[in-house]
């Protein structure tokens, strides 16, 4: 499973033409948009 994982992240790193740190602020930014949503829905009623 970890390998197929690697292979995914490669894959995307590939296609987009970024660099570990490219990919690494997007997974961040993704995070904090999925975080900020589940606030948003869940907790903050």
């Amino acid at each position: 499973m970890l390998e197929i994982h690697k292979k995914y992240i490669n894959w995307w790193k590939e296609k987009l033409n970024i660099s570990n740190y490219g990919l690494l602020w997007i997974t961040f930014i993704k995070g904090l948009i999925f975080g900020i949503l589940l606030y948003h829905f869940f907790i903050s009623q």
